[in-house]
């Protein structure tokens, strides 16, 4: 049986930071490897763009248009475009801030994003410490660090700032240092818009918990932020909802609420090159995930009859099978629902506060009907970190196969040089998880 007794005082805390330190340095040196040893020796795309190579390669995407709003400020207009507005300002604040001081913008954004990101697992591993065990924070950030979500904590993104403030948000209205909350919360909805998440959510437990008024101030206050930006706006470009605006020119278009979700489901049981919603392509697809789906029940009615490790196996084996079968839209799936699906059946065993903002943060996440970025909003929710931990400090031998298979889906497996077969791929995996195992040593559970 596990032991989820908290820790004892007396092991030194810089052993700890060492344990955090070590995960965090191999699994953002397995994406160094990526960036600067095996992409460049990649062919050039058939779209005839050439790859950004040196730190240019970590200012991609939105990085670019932090990157617009750190050197030459916002700018907006009505008309359907996507405009820099739509970017919340504490993280371009930021790295301006360090640009003042003569660093490049991808120095300054690597700086803080990585930093930032680091802070944000010190912070969860001693709460998860406190509040649970040691055995449990050192599997969330296990995961945490080898999620391939991971990615954007390195490159110049504000998962890294929001997590961490977000979680030093919550610890502070769970300790009712409601002050501090407030202050931390209105700096968690100057960053990016789920932020605003925060404010029910302190609402709701202060009402619960029948807490004095400054609870309810401070719940209110946390959504200062937001309402200063929108200040911000109306002044500078005489609309105060811009930012809300321009968010339409990043959302396709949508027949019927949902219809974004449901062609991901459709894809992940019958194939990417299922025509939606028109029908099947391949009618393999479909066959095979249901045989799986045959599989996992048979392991799951025949769990007392085989042992716990070979079931165990099995199921690795199966979800393996399945990830090959249906890729990046089973991943993103499983990064919201199963998120979900482990919030509620750890729901009596961590703080409600934490239940509350997770659930809170997933009907953020479906509010709109879209599932553009949606597991990146979930890897943020610093609940699943939680609740994961929780999960894989009880059953370890799920945790090693799945911190392998995370390496090799962090180090870009599109982009590994071994040939793009299944072989191929279960050989690069089996490398990345063997090389990934030394710095999970400290991961450990006594069980009788």
């Amino acid at each position: 049986m596990t032991d989820s007794s908290p820790a004892p005082a007396s092991v030194p805390w810089f052993k700890d930071l060492g344990f955090i330190a070590s995960l965090w340095l191999a699994s953002r040196g397995l994406i160094l490897l990526t960036f600067f040893l095996i992409a460049p020796l990649l062919p050039v795309p058939e779209s005839g763009e050439v790859p950004a190579t040196g730190l240019a390669a970590f200012a991609k995407w939105d990085s670019l248009r932090y990157q617009d709003i750190a050197t030459d400020g916002y700018t907006y207009a009505d008309d359907g475009q996507g405009h820099s507005v739509a970017f919340f300002p504490l993280f371009p604040l930021l790295i301006r801030v360090l640009m003042s001081v003569g660093l490049p913008f991808e120095v300054a954004g690597l700086l803080v994003s990585n930093l930032t990101f680091f802070a944000a697992l010190v912070l969860i591993y001693r709460w998860l410490e406190a509040e649970h065990s040691r055995q449990a924070a050192r599997w969330a950030i296990a995961a945490l660090v080898w999620c391939p979500f991971s990615l954007f904590g390195t490159i110049i993104y504000t998962e890294g700032l929001f997590l961490l403030l977000t979680t030093a948000a919550l610890r502070a209205f769970q300790q009712k240092r409601h002050l501090q909350a407030a202050v931390l919360g209105a700096l968690v909805t100057a960053t990016r818009p789920p932020g605003m998440v925060l404010i029910p959510t302190f609402l709701i437990t202060a009402w619960r918990d029948r807490r004095p008024f400054s609870a309810y101030l401070a719940s209110l206050a946390t959504g200062l932020g937001a309402i200063f930006y929108s200040l911000y706006c109306a002044l500078q470009f005489g609309d105060p909802l811009a930012f809300l605006k321009v968010q339409k020119a990043w959302q396709p278009q949508q027949d019927f609420y949902g219809q974004d979700w449901l062609k991901m489901f459709v894809q992940v049981i019958a194939g990417n090159a299922a025509r939606f919603p028109v029908g099947i392509v391949d009618p393999w697809h479909p066959l095979l995930f249901l045989l799986i789906c045959v599989g996992f029940y048979s392991l799951w009615r025949l769990r007392h009859t085989f042992g716990e490790t070979k079931i165990d196996i099995g199921y690795c084996i199966l979800a393996l099978v399945l990830w090959l079968l249906a890729g990046t839209p089973l991943v993103n799936s499983v990064m919201v629902l199963g998120g979900g699906y482990l919030l509620w059946h750890f729901r009596r065993q961590i703080d409600p506060l934490l239940v509350l903002y997770g659930f809170l943060s997933l009907g953020f996440i479906f509010s709109s009907g879209r599932a553009g970025s949606a597991e990146r909003y979930a890897y943020a929710i610093v609940s699943f970190a939680v609740v994961l931990g929780l999960l894989l400090a009880r059953h370890p031998r799920w945790g090693y196969p799945m911190m392998g298979w995370f390496a090799y889906l962090i180090s870009g497996s599109k982009l590994a040089v071994c040939p793009r077969t299944v072989v191929g791929q279960l050989a690069w995996g089996f490398t990345l998880s063997v090389s990934c195992f030394p710095c999970l040593g400290g991961v450990r559970v006594s069980q009788g």
